[in-house]
């Protein structure tokens, strides 16, 4: 399958710092010709951070993509019944999120949209981006990794020096990782060499 081919779910998750880029990364997705749905956790949707206002992402997004945000448990359900998506994707996928999809946790508009997907046998791409990427997060990553039809993005370390610990998937390499998923194939090396 191509992208120009595919519906798109495009999950925003709060890692506030990121979310410019992915709008970015929206319309790359739409320039190919997808068909793009926006995704928000209750937390970006009503969270004024320094790197913008709630209401800018919404209104970006909607435009962007021609479609009202998902983001509420309720409006999400029904991707799976629906079959609305052939890939969703989380970008950001923060620590919690990856916490939650590794053990079941199903209490967002987001990870009930992974869940509803995911019954359908379609599959996920998960755009990593967190502090504890290999600490805490780490086993999450390991486990989902192993899940079927679970992807990733390639991620490295952002900053070798003042986050050690510190992971983010590579935002070049997302359109490319989205491309493969959609053909059920993990792109490689997932560790980023630079």
């Amino acid at each position: 399958m191509e992208l120009c081919d595919g519906k798109i779910g495009f999950a925003l998750t709060g890692s506030f710092c990121t979310l410019n880029s992915m709008l970015i990364q929206m319309k790359k997705l739409k320039d190919e010709g997808a068909d793009v749905y926006p995704i928000m956790s209750e937390t970006v949707f009503a969270t004024n951070t320094r790197f913008g206002d709630a209401s800018y992402f919404i209104k970006e997004t909607q435009n962007l993509c021609g479609h009202d945000v998902i983001a509420t448990i309720k409006d999400a359900e029904p991707i799976g019944p629906k079959k609305m998506f052939d890939l969703l994707i989380i970008a950001p996928c923060t620590g919690n999120t990856l916490a939650k999809l590794a053990t079941g946790v199903n209490d967002s508009s987001v990870t009930m949209a992974a869940k509803a997907h995911l019954r359908n046998g379609k599959p996920l791409l998960l755009f990593v981006s967190t502090n504890d990427g290999l600490s805490a997060a780490a086993k999450n990553i390991g486990t989902l990794l192993n899940c079927k039809n679970v992807f990733c993005t390639p991620f490295g370390q952002d900053d070798l020096i003042k986050k050690p610990i510190s992971l983010v998937g590579i935002f070049d390499l997302l359109i490319p990782s989205a491309k493969e998923a959609l053909n059920y194939n993990q792109i490689q090396p997932i560790i980023y060499q630079g």
